[in-house]
């Protein structure tokens, strides 16, 4: 099991270089060819903070893994709303002051509400899961979300894609070891995991709620907290409604289109607590007049994951 644990660990170190050389490299090329900068930023670099949860989930839909698929999505969203809004806020009080993040929040509560639609047939008749066809209409909402992304952006111009000169060699050089790292990365998380699960006698769901959806998001936590150091607010809380619906919309869409997602229904009690969270935030930043996510309303979010965290893990024991 050592060498599992080892082997996970060198997979994520992975994704992470492995996203992040493919960004640098990527936007460069991007520059060279004078692609503006809120194109790059719409796509390039919003796509390298996916790509852990991209590759490990295109990974595990290949090889049929569904509840690792699920696990991955779900508990990538709660550890990113529980856990990284909740210790970004317990280093600074998060106040939100763009009328933009306000509207971003009821759009991932919505993205999550339409996924548990669609997973429990809701709203069209087929086996429970998310077929070819559910990830075609998650991903027409992806490109909606882009266009919006797109006219907000377009209007504050926020987005700055630092950019030195790099020699073709080196851009491509990054590229192509970014995309290695990603692929190698990815598998050897899944593979891994799935070695683990076995040796622990403990079901795919929990590997994927708990160490696979922790490694995915280890981008946004060190951007959210870093963020929230600098009192950026903004980016702190964008960072992860952000991240929240892109996995919904980008990696489920894509994994689904791969293969059809079989869906647990035992994934609906993580669904309400992601969807329970997420209302949570709501009232929380929009009550008062502050517009702000408190110190003691961030540990309340904390707490609660960490005690149903542990929940779980204790009925698999």
């Amino acid at each position: 099991m050592f060498a599992s644990i080892t082997l996970i660990i060198v997979g994520f170190l992975g994704l992470i270089f492995g996203a992040n050389w493919l960004v640098e490299g990527a936007s460069s090329l991007a520059k060279k060819f004078n692609i503006p900068d809120l194109v790059i930023g719409l796509t390039i670099v919003a796509f390298g903070t996916s790509a852990p949860e991209l590759v490990v989930n295109s990974v595990a839909s290949f090889n049929g893994l569904s509840d690792i698929v699920f696990a991955n999505v779900i508990g990538s969203n709660n550890f990113n709303l529980f856990i990284i809004l909740g210790i970004a806020g317990l280093v600074y009080p998060i106040t939100v002051q763009s009328s933009t993040a306000w509207r971003d929040i009821p759009i991932s509560l919505l993205c999550t509400i339409v996924l548990f639609g669609l997973a429990n047939e809701f709203f069209i008749s087929s086996n429970s899961g998310i077929s070819r066809l559910d990830g075609i209409i998650l991903l027409l909402f992806f490109i909606c979300f882009l266009y919006y992304m797109f006219r907000q952006i377009k209007t504050n111009k926020t987005v700055v894609v630092e950019y030195s000169q790099k020699s073709n060699l080196k851009i491509w050089s990054l590229i192509s070891i970014g995309f290695i790292g990603l692929i190698i990365g990815g598998k050897l998380v899944v593979d891994n995991s799935i070695d683990i699960a076995t040796d622990l006698g403990v079901s795919q769901k929990i590997i994927g709620l708990t160490i696979i959806a922790v490694g995915t998001s280890l981008p946004e936590l060190v951007t959210s907290i870093v963020a929230a150091i600098k009192k950026n607010s903004d980016i702190a809380i964008g960072n992860v409604i952000g991240s929240n619906i892109f996995n919904i919309l980008l990696i489920l869409s894509v994994s689904s289109l791969i293969n059809p997602i079989e869906y647990n229904k035992n994934f609906n009690q993580d669904f309400a607590i992601l969807i329970g969270g997420t209302v949570f935030l709501i009232v929380a930043i929009f009550k008062g007049k502050r517009k702000r996510l408190d110190r003691w309303e961030a540990l309340t979010l904390l707490s609660f994951y960490l005690i149903y965290t542990l929940y779980l893990v204790s009925k698999e024991i």
